[in-house]
């Protein structure tokens, strides 16, 4: 058994040299990256296969930052599709122009950087160090156009792997792993959670529940999670539900969940869809322990709706009238809100202006201009009520001018408002909504 082991051991030394696995990858260069990257695709072995990817994967994370843009900067130019295999699928497509000639066609139009990424997911953690490489990506694309193709790449791949059947929401909790419940704190994009003291308010109170996605690839990061206030009445502002020393709640009095905080956890997963309907399965895990609950809606930012509001206030042609404009022009008086009665009379006119917002302001493809509002409609909720001066902090000030806005998910027509948007790119709102989307000064 001696004599096999050290013959197996000194083939498997060798056969690392060979290759190279057995150097230091914290002294790899880009280009030892490259070859190796190369090598992956060249090789049959699975076993040898995972081996490589787990070394340009750790030689990758070992390098700096000035090292990593080479590596991307490669991957996107060496490893596009075969130039010379594409032409002759084209020109036999062109002449037979049958499914199987389309097969063989899309086969030949693919980069070989996806097989490249796909080899790469195969090492130990390969998701999560594949996600962080997109993380760097991100960083530089507005620099780097030429790494649009590498994105574009990684998008197609994930959109898969991030599919919501392969989603598990979980139950977050005071008794939630502390590694998990660090992240929490870490991760929170809504409203900050100052402490571990701070986060027991929002996980221990009967009248709180905290959800979480995750991904079995990724069993220790939440792709995105959920936080939810029990209360009477539907709420219109933040500040009570998120303020120190407030009376819970008791959970079967509750008619009300409100999802006040949604944060998505990874930067490398930015546009990544993880489908529809993410919030109605939360919506159902919280019917079944509280089935006396009646109404689920969010309390949610308006995160474009300042910067929106700018420019209109500037346009020649604008939404607003010239009554409106007179009237925001006390937003750039510090402190305007002191006086009631101009922060009354001020909110009443942004009240109105976020409705046309919401109702005429689009972006790509006909989409609302609002990413929260894209997240919302395309997981079925309806635009039920805009709070003006919901949100005082500095932060709720800068992006919306303190308003916030209520979608409300009715479990009756989740699917029929998801079509709406997603067929026709209508924006579902209540009559309310509509009503002051027209309303005139």
């Amino acid at each position: 058994m001696t004599f096999v082991s050290d013959m197996l051991a000194t083939v498997t030394r060798r056969s690392r040299q060979w290759i190279g696995w057995d150097q230091d990858t914290t002294r790899r260069t880009p280009a030892d990256i490259v070859a190796l990257a190369d090598q992956l695709l060249s090789r049959r072995g699975e076993a040898s296969g995972v081996a490589l990817a787990r070394d340009i994967l750790s030689s990758y994370g070992a390098l700096d930052a000035k090292g990593r843009t080479a590596v991307l900067t490669a991957f996107a130019e060496r490893f596009g599709a075969d130039h010379d295999k594409l032409k002759a699928a084209i020109a036999d497509y062109e002449a037979d122009p049958t499914a199987a000639a389309a097969a063989r066609l899309s086969v030949a139009a693919e980069p070989r950087r996806q097989e490249l990424i796909r080899r790469l997911n195969l090492a130990p953690r390969g998701t999560l160090s594949l996600v962080r490489l997109r993380e760097d990506l991100l960083k530089r694309l507005a620099g780097q156009p030429d790494l649009k193709v590498l994105d574009g790449d990684l998008v197609h791949l994930f959109s898969s792997w991030f599919n919501r059947g392969f989603l598990v929401v979980r139950r977050i909790d005071w008794s939630t792993p502390a590694n998990i419940l660090e992240k929490i704190i870490r991760y929170e994009a809504v409203h900050a959670i100052r402490d571990w003291d701070d986060l027991r308010r929002r996980l221990q109170p009967e009248d709180r529940r905290c959800f979480a996605f995750f991904h079995p690839q990724l069993d220790d990061e939440p792709l995105i999670f959920v936080e939810v206030a029990l209360t009477a009445d539907m709420p219109d502002a933040i500040g009570p539900l998120i303020a120190d020393g407030g009376q819970p709640v008791a959970a079967d009095e509750a008619r009300v969940a409100v999802f006040y905080s949604i944060s998505n956890c990874q930067d490398g997963l930015a546009g990544i869809s993880f489908g529809s309907f993410l919030i109605k399965q939360v919506v159902e895990e919280l019917k079944r322990e509280l089935p006396k609950l009646s109404t689920f809606v969010t309390l949610s930012p308006v995160p474009g709706f300042a910067r929106w509001l700018a420019e209109e206030l500037t346009a020649e042609t604008s939404s607003l009238s010239a009554e409106d404009k007179a009237a925001l022009a006390v937003l750039d008086t510090p402190d305007w809100r002191a006086d009631a009665a101009i922060a009354e009379r001020t909110d009443k006119v942004l009240a109105r202006a976020a409705a046309r917002y919401f109702v005429h302001a689009k972006a790509g493809g006909g989409r609302p201009r609002d990413p929260v509002a894209r997240f919302h409609l395309g997981n079925g909720a309806r635009l039920e009520r805009i709070n003006p001066g919901a949100d005082l902090s500095a932060s709720g000030l800068k992006q919306s001018h303190g308003v916030m806005v209520n979608y409300l998910y009715d479990l009756s027509r989740i699917e029929e408002n998801h079509e709406a948007y997603a067929e026709r790119r209508q924006v579902v709102v209540s009559p309310a909504v509509k009503k002051l989307a027209a309303a005139k000064a």
